[in-house]
């Protein structure tokens, strides 16, 4: 089917059905047949493996140089493994969700589309009302840690920085501003604004640099590895590693950031499953040899939470790698900034092309294919997070938005199955319904075990999205219209 072919579907009037059936708010986004169909304007330029280094930009990050070392010390001990190891089948549970999902919808939007497509438009309005959070709130938070890192460098060297700009008010005395973090969410959105291919081979480079940091270090600590450092093994017992899982979990969820970007990739249907399966097995084997290497290096009550690697290079006569691990950090978590913007705009992107937020931010710029109406907004509100609020409330939101998203996606596995088993699928997911019911298990027990204030700011946050989507996206959805026609592109701006 061409680009042009109109997708027909059945005549309907807004009215029809009443508001709570398929004819309204729970009226379902058309899943298209063809990639053709999932236009607007993005360029098709992305590749198998620059998608793999998107999904691990998002995947190997604070994981490696710095989580892995406060579970241990925490929570599990050596038994940091067994949390990864949880971590990484829960998140495998999740990921095979979204594979089957990438090969039947191979369209900008992550969870937002996917459940808008199989739950209803309320569904998908309410997780990508939350995803916009979400995503944003995690470039700010990474932005204020690729800052501390960058700050520790330039002491590390003998610069001496004015206070007022090394954090936010409240953060530290002097502090006015994290100047660091604000500058780097808008250098993140200048590069996505160049386009697709541009900032594709940006994050590759990066992508690729952090991965020979990480391998360096991880080969230079192997040598030094002493086996009686991994006894007694679960010194906190099995409990204790179980609990490292729920906080090793947010380190291997990146993948979701990527499948935000299936309308830039070529042959999206047969790539974009390989990717996430790819990219998930690369970062589960990397996260696997840091817990080896980091407990062998040191005993897990000696190693220093702030700087997990550092810690336990210095203990290894290797302190001279701390620099190089600093600038790995630096790296590996710009990497993951870069990935939750992309995934925010085309969120944004595709919930306006939908007509459920203004078309105006529906329009590419006209030589670079790219939302830059939504990319500078998403930049500057980062920067403004960054630079002025301290951060960490803001850090548990995000874990039950992306929380959120995996529950909704799983359980919306289940339903495609049964209301449309005659849809091709380049990828299935296995053991449906166990494997979906695995990835909501594990989703809402740790959804459980969030703060109260959590779920209260996320439950304002979701009655604001209602009465944004009942005020506007309601009426102005393009489901909503007698007659749907396929979306074309929208014009370019000049």
């Amino acid at each position: 089917m061409s680009r042009s072919t109109p997708v027909i579907r059945p005549e309907r009037t807004a009215s029809s059905g009443g508001l709570f059936s398929r004819q309204g708010i729970f009226r379902l986004k058309p899943v298209s047949s063809s990639e053709e169909e999932s236009t607007g304007g993005l360029r098709r330029t992305m590749g198998l493996w620059q998608l793999v280094a998107l999904s691990l930009g998002g995947l190997v990050g604070a994981g490696v140089f710095s989580l892995a070392g406060v579970v241990a010390h925490e929570d599990a001990g050596p038994g940091v493994l067994i949390s990864f190891l949880v971590a990484i089948i829960a998140s495998t549970a999740a990921a095979l969700c979204y594979a089957e999902f990438a090969g039947i919808v191979p369209k900008a939007g992550s969870a937002y589309t996917y459940s808008y497509a199989a739950l209803g438009e309320i569904v998908g309005w309410l997780i990508g009302w939350d995803l916009l959070l979400e995503y944003t709130a995690i470039v700010a938070v990474v932005a204020i840690a690729v800052s501390g890192y960058f700050s520790y460098i330039l002491e590390r060297i003998g610069i001496d920085l004015p206070s007022w700009m090394l954090g936010a008010p409240g953060t530290g005395s002097g502090h006015k501003v994290d100047l660091f973090a604000a500058v780097l969410c808008l250098l993140l959105a200048f590069v996505l604004s160049r386009g697709t291919k541009e900032s594709a081979r940006f994050e590759t480079i990066l992508v690729v640099i952090k991965l020979g940091i990480v391998a360096l270090v991880v080969v230079a600590g192997a040598f030094h590895i002493s086996a009686g450092n991994y006894s007694p093994f679960l010194p906190f017992g099995i409990g204790g590693a179980f609990t490292g899982a729920a906080t090793a979990f947010f380190a291997v969820y990146g993948y979701d950031a990527m499948s935000a970007a299936a309308e830039e990739s070529a042959e999206a249907k047969k790539v974009l499953p390989k990717a996430i399966v790819i990219s998930l097995a690369i970062a589960a084997v990397i996260y696997l040899l840091v817990c080896v290497v980091l407990l062998g290096m040191q005993n897990y009550r000696d190693i220093d939470t702030k700087s997990p690697f550092s810690s336990a290079l210095g203990s290894v006569g290797l302190g001279g790698l701390g620099i190089v691990v600093a600038v790995g950090a630096i790296i590996g978590i710009t990497t993951s900034a870069f990935a939750n913007m992309l995934a925010v705009s085309r969120v944004w992107f595709s919930m306006s092309r939908d007509g459920l937020l203004p078309r105006y931010f529906a329009k590419n710029h006209a030589t670079r294919h790219v939302p830059t109406r939504v990319i500078w907004p998403v930049g500057v509100s980062s920067a403004v997070i960054a630079g002025f609020l301290p951060i960490r409330e803001a850090a548990d939101l995000t874990n039950i938005g992306i929380l959120a998203a995996f529950t909704v996606v799983a359980i919306a596995i289940v339903v495609l199955r049964r209301t449309r088993p005659d849809l091709p699928r380049s990828f299935r997911t296995p053991l449906v319904p166990l494997v979906p019911a695995i990835g909501v298990a594990f989703s809402l027990w740790l959804i459980a075990n969030l703060d109260w204030v959590t779920w209260v700011r996320f439950a304002v946050w979701m009655v604001l999205g209602l009465i944004v989507y009942f005020s506007f996206g309601v009426r102005h959805s393009e489901e909503n219209k007698p007659h749907a026609p396929a979306r074309d592109e929208l014009p370019d701006d000049a």
